[in-house]
């Protein structure tokens, strides 16, 4: 009775097994969903319909972005979290993916046991700016002019648990700087309110800032990287403004619901970083200042965990919490 009970077995992991298989080999066979959980129009959308639309023409069928907004990107992602695992709906994530979770009372998935990486698709670099008026023309000269005034000076950022807000909370534990934090609802509003020095210094993402510190509206202090950026070839690296461990960027990257048949995960994968090398899309994400990267997903795993390690202790350390 056992040998029988062990063949049927045998026979049942067998017929998934190819099962998996002919589903890999024809995928995709309908269309698919990509879902964005932030609006249209913001860097995350952007690269979603990049690769949106080399996916269909190269796979046959119609990869359609849908912006599912709210809560953060709680909503979507949550909506993702519980679709199918059969590669029909693909999940672009930003970092606040990987800082909700620390941020939020309760969040409504977790990065971890919730999902299947596919592809850090791109990062860009944070940076910190000031408005022309401010005496500060350095980093040092900004640390030091902070310092010598508590309580007196304050930044804008994007929103709250953005790498841009967390990279700041992560100077002040580090400096013990006395900065009062002035939030907003976009990168676009951040960077306005710098330039009319209300308030008077910014830590954003790159792209909306590349333009107004090139023009010399706004001045550009430090890029939050190990390398400069080509966009701003005349600021320095953080490392090289005199504080090395403070980088921090922007990541946007796709992930399937958990349980995605690993040859479907691996048949993207490869197509994603095929479309990654290709010359007009690494020309796109460079000029809107996202640098690809395309990895694997064993490489993009341990950068959600680290990410999560590493910001959830500056959300705690911080005392940062949105109910």
């Amino acid at each position: 009775m056992r040998a029988v009970v062990r063949f049927v077995a045998c026979l049942a992991c067998a017929f998934v097994l190819l099962s998996a298989g002919a589903s890999a080999q024809t995928y995709p066979d309908r269309n698919v969903r990509v879902l964005v959980p932030f609006g249209q129009g913001g860097p995350t959308d952007v690269i979603a319909r990049v690769f949106a639309q080399k996916l269909s023409e190269s796979l046959g069928h119609s990869f359609y972005v849908e912006n599912v907004p709210g809560a953060g990107g709680n909503i979507g992602t949550a909506q993702a979290a519980r679709a199918p695992a059969d590669g029909y709906t693909i999940l672009v994530t930003s970092t606040g993916f990987m800082v909700n979770p620390s941020l939020y009372a309760k969040v409504p998935y977790d990065p971890i046991k919730d999902f299947t990486p596919l592809t850090l698709a791109a990062v860009s670099p944070n940076v910190i700016f000031v408005n022309p008026s401010l005496p500060a023309k350095t980093f040092k000269e900004l640390i030091d002019l902070v310092k010598a005034n508590p309580g007196s000076y304050a930044y804008a950022q994007p929103a709250i648990g953005s790498t841009p807000h967390l990279s700041a909370e992560l100077l002040k534990q580090t400096y013990g700087l006395d900065l009062t934090m002035v939030p907003f609802t976009s990168a676009g509003l951040a960077v306005n309110g710098v330039l009319s020095g209300q308030p008077p210094i910014g830590f954003t993402a790159l792209p909306p800032t590349i333009g107004l510190i090139n023009e010399g509206k706004l001045r550009g202090l430090a890029i939050e990287a190990t390398k400069r950026s080509p966009l701003l070839p005349n600021v320095p690296t953080i490392a090289e403004a005199g504080a090395p461990g403070q980088e921090a960027d922007t990541v946007t990257g796709f992930v399937l619901p958990a349980g995605t048949p690993p040859a479907i995960v691996e048949k993207l994968n490869k197509e994603m970083v095929r479309i990654g090398s290709l010359p007009e899309v690494r020309e796109r994400l460079e000029k809107i200042g996202f640098n690809p990267v395309l990895d694997t997903p064993q490489e993009f795993g341990a950068r959600i965990k680290s990410e999560m390690e590493r910001w959830g202790k500056v959300v705690r350390d911080a005392h940062l919490k949105i109910e």
